[in-house]
């Protein structure tokens, strides 16, 4: 018997959900697409859409489940929300740093904005340690907010 997750963000677009469902997976190691929905002739003086266009695209992202919406452009995304990678080495912050910022654009302190306009934040796993210990705190948050891609050994020497 299989557990399902509780919690399952659903990601809200234009007309990309099935773009960009394939774009993380692309990134993402151990994910995939799962189940793929069509509108249908109900409902379009409400949603609008042609029926047989995607509606919603289930994915799973290194075991974390997803929804992503077509549900038109009333909404887009902000700074409001983000999702956050927490990373083991420089070279994998480099990995998803990349990947997110080809055709996104890089913010600050580890923030960046895809493709699609939705934020992540490429952390450091360490990070969270540097900055519980106040003997280290303030001279990290220093060097962190000078940064916009994170560097972990600069971080450590701060």
């Amino acid at each position: 018997m299989s557990i399902r997750q509780k919690i399952k963000p659903c990601l809200w677009f234009d007309d990309q959900a099935e773009d960009a469902a394939n774009f993380y997976v692309s990134v993402f190691k151990n994910s995939s697409v799962g189940k793929v929905s069509l509108y249908t002739n109900e409902g379009f003086e409400i949603h609008g859409k042609k029926a047989g266009s995607v509606m919603t695209v289930e994915f799973t992202l290194d075991g974390q489940p997803f929804t992503a919406l077509n549900g038109g452009p009333l909404f887009e995304f902000n700074e409001a929300i983000s999702l956050q990678v927490i990373c083991e080495t420089q070279e994998e912050i480099d990995y998803f740093w990349e990947n997110f910022t080809e055709e996104g654009e890089e913010v600050q302190c580890g923030w960046v904005k895809d493709k699609f306009g939705l934020s992540w934040q490429i952390v450091p796993a360490v990070l969270s340690d540097l900055t519980s210990d106040p003997q280290r705190s303030e001279r990290v948050m220093k060097a962190l907010l000078k940064m916009k891609k994170l560097d972990i050994e600069a971080l450590k020497n701060a």
